[in-house]
């Protein structure tokens, strides 16, 4: 294992938490319903296949993707579990969509016609969700007023028709659920989702599964639950917003954490790192440590940011370069070579949290796990200990 993890920079991943996060989400859900683990943009950066593994032990019924690479690498990996494809693959795929047995998703009606039309020549059925978009504008047959769109529903009824589409289930996604300001808004598009199945219900179509609760609506609207929830940032021990922390105990399930790989002293006056933008005010003690923005650490956290260093903070002077950054370690005389310096995450005993560091980048936690670089490695770790790292450049 020693020779895929060069002590550089890397991330651990704690599949214990990420158990633990899966089955308290698992024991939150209403009788009856089911959860589809978001496992998109590499499990949001902590690693698909591995966490997609765990999660399956640990009761997943469905997995959730961005496209058809995605769901090939789960198959690939061995996983059996149904599939959804949330966004966009080219109806020229439906013999592959068939052949591993994914679900796709039907944006629309134009593309309901083209996928179905695809399917009949490959001589395959293609099993779909329906999206219906109640107010998200970003894909699905609008139906965001019951007046304007009611032509909607009959073009829904006319997709589920089509030969070669086998509608599984229909779905919307909510825009403001995260936000104690949207509950009204949120209300109104489950409204209109519901009113929408009923109406297609009149029409003689019905669906086995009916879902719209990503992450906050599954914490904060069980109502809402139906037949499935789609959980994703909740999986990995993070809230989409700062108020839903109580709402349900999780643990963070990534930590990111460098080397030190210089300690010495900057002479008062001295300036450091790219455009001279931090002058040192007296002799400081710097440490050099192996992180830039190409590995994820945002060059916006140049003169601003902060990491841990056997529990105390320090600040991050001059800018971010591309591998490696500074840090004042004036206050601590301790600091050696080697030493390791924590992003964010859990390092022994000293938290802190990624939603700290994505604060100094001015961002969400969301985009923090997804833009570590694929340079990383990923290290998972269960009771403690590295079980296995993933090294994407070794792997190639």
């Amino acid at each position: 294992m020693t020779d895929q993890l060069l002590r550089r920079t890397w991330v651990e991943i704690d599949l214990d938490a990420l158990t633990n996060n899966f089955r308290r989400i698992r024991e939150s859900l209403t009788a009856g319903c089911k959860a589809m683990a978001i496992v998109k943009a590499d499990a949001y950066g902590h690693g698909a296949v591995e966490c997609a593994r765990i999660l399956a032990k640990a009761g997943a019924d469905w997995f959730g993707v961005s496209n058809l690479e995605e769901a090939i690498q789960l198959r690939r990996a061995g996983l059996s579990q149904p599939v959804l494809i949330l966004s966009y693959t080219p109806p020229q795929e439906a013999a592959r969509l068939a052949r591993y047995g994914i679900t796709q998703t039907v944006t629309g009606a134009r593309y309901a016609a083209e996928l179905s039309a695809e399917a009949v020549k490959a001589g395959v059925t293609v099993p779909v969700h329906i999206a219906v978009d109640t107010g998200m504008m970003r894909v699905g047959f609008l139906y965001s007023d019951a007046e304007r769109d009611a032509k909607t529903v009959a073009d829904i009824a006319t997709a589920c028709r089509l030969p070669s589409l086998d509608a599984t289930g229909i779905f919307t996604h909510f825009a403001v659920a995260d936000e104690q300001t949207g509950d009204a808004f949120t209300q109104h598009q489950f409204a209109l989702f519901m009113q929408a199945i009923d109406l297609l219900c009149a029409e003689g179509i019905t669906f086995a599964l009916r879902h719209c609760c990503n992450s906050a609506a599954t914490v904060r609207f069980p109502e809402m639950h139906l037949d499935l929830v789609r959980p994703g940032l909740i999986q990995y021990g993070m809230m989409p917003s700062a108020f839903m922390r109580e709402l349900l105990p999780l643990q963070p399930v990534m930590s990111l954490k460098t080397n030190v790989s210089l300690v010495k002293t900057v002479p008062a006056g001295e300036t450091v790192s790219y455009g001279r933008t931090y002058t040192a005010p007296q002799d400081i003690r710097t440490a050099t440590v192996a992180i830039g923005y190409a590995d994820g650490y945002a060059r916006r956290c140049s003169n601003s940011g902060h990491m841990l260093i056997d529990g105390h903070e320090v600040p991050v002077i001059g800018r971010v370069c591309m591998d490696q950054c500074m840090l004042d370690v004036s206050a601590l005389p301790d600091v050696r070579e080697d030493d390791t310096a924590l992003i964010f995450g859990r390092d022994g005993a000293f938290v802190r949290p990624v939603e700290q560091y994505a604060a100094e980048c001015e961002t969400i936690n969301y985009e923090v796990v997804c833009d570590i670089g694929r340079r990383v490695p990923r290290v998972f770790m269960q009771n403690g200990r590295p079980v296995g790292v993933r090294n994407d450049l070794l792997e190639l």
